[in-house]
């Protein structure tokens, strides 16, 4: 954990978010800036500053899945949703700790804008 990441911060229960999911590895939450009407974040638990630094592919795999059956249980894969990893300034990455949106709820065009 790092004192300094909001993510982390929220983990611990210093921060208040609004919770969709949680296990023991990953936690997904609303948006507090969203980007389209339904923007969730889908976390891992322990801190990674980003995905140019994941070394434990299982890290993807339960980000991934969690994501996939998060959305699928709130239907949403009904009629598509966007998931979007930002690795670095460069791609507007704000928050140092990995995580992927989970865009939904709007028509997305490509490229985006």
């Amino acid at each position: 954990m790092n004192r300094k990441c909001i993510f982390c911060e929220i983990i611990k229960g210093n921060q208040k978010a609004d919770f969709v999911y949680e296990d023991e590895d990953v936690l997904v939450i609303r948006d507090v800036f969203p980007q389209a009407p339904i923007h969730l974040l889908v976390i891992p638990k322990e801190h990674i500053p980003s995905a140019s630094q994941v070394n434990d592919p299982y890290i993807w795999a339960k980000l991934m899945n969690n994501a996939t059956i998060v959305a699928r249980d709130l239907g949403l894969d009904k009629d598509g949703y966007r998931l979007v990893v930002n690795c670095g300034s460069m791609a507007c990455q704000t928050v140092p700790h990995l995580h992927i949106h989970l865009l939904a709820g709007r028509q997305f065009h490509w490229p985006p804008g």
